[in-house]
């Protein structure tokens, strides 16, 4: 099992960057594919990146492609997206997610990640 606690997040201006960070339990991390993913208000969830166990693979929405890099530190137990540029359409609650996966695979489907962190608003200003 894999408990996900996010921080980060809160008010940022166009253009401007910031960081999501998520820190998971347990000592398998290394065995997880991660993800994030946001929900705006009145919108569905939706894919933004995710990361394969060693980090070596990644894969990104069409919209974020460029601007967010997600990274991980398995000997921090640790997920970051890298938010740079962002534009008022970024603004959603942000989730970490985590599954057990085999190696050299990422998830972009969120149904498929098992466990999920507890959100985090990111509001970008115009």
């Amino acid at each position: 099992q894999v408990h996900l606690v996010q921080s980060g997040g809160g008010l940022v201006q166009a253009g401007g960057s910031m960081r999501l960070s998520c820190a998971a339990s347990g000592r398998t991390f290394s065995t997880y594919a991660m993800g994030w993913f946001r929900q705006a208000p009145g919108k569905e969830r939706e894919f933004v990146a995710t990361i394969n166990r060693s980090g070596g693979i990644t894969d990104y929405a069409d919209s974020v492609k460029g601007r967010f890099t997600i990274s991980r530190d398995n000997a921090k137990n640790m997920v970051y997206l890298q938010m740079n540029s962002l534009k008022p359409e970024d603004t959603a609650v942000y989730y970490c997610a985590a599954q057990y996966i085999s190696p050299g695979t990422t998830i972009t489907d969120g149904f498929k990640y098992g466990y999920w962190g507890q959100g985090t608003q990111v509001n970008v200003s115009s």
